[in-house]
């Protein structure tokens, strides 16, 4: 199926801003492969404060791609677990990996060429 590139699409342009944001889709790479706890996710992304994590996961759960569980233990546990409409997102993650594997030279980390 052809996209229609002639006019901006107010879904697209929605999907493109929530994902685009700083750290958004390595959190999402973070949880792809069944949940974890705020360290666990932290710990997967070098470099990633405690305050933008915690902004970005509320941000993907008010949209409805991640899904925060509170369990009532000692001490209590809290997980972050995609949802269906997050667990979608796969194919996107993957075919980005597909073109930076094809067209992206990075010398040690991508850190070293100026990302984050």
């Amino acid at each position: 199926m052809a996209m229609d590139f002639s006019a901006m699409c107010p879904r697209y342009e929605w999907a493109v801003e929530l994902l685009s944001k700083r750290w958004t889709s390595l959190i999402l790479r973070a949880l792809m492969d069944g949940p974890r706890r705020f360290t666990e996710v932290r710990d997967y992304v070098p470099g990633l404060s405690d305050r933008l994590l915690s902004e970005r996961l509320q941000e993907l759960e008010a949209a409805g791609v991640v899904e925060r569980r509170v369990y009532p233990q000692r001490p209590v546990v809290i997980e972050y677990d995609l949802t269906e409409k997050g667990r979608d997102l796969r194919g996107v993650l993957e075919a980005i990996q597909a073109w930076a594997n094809r067209w992206v030279e990075v010398e040690e980390t991508p850190h070293a060429v100026g990302f984050p």
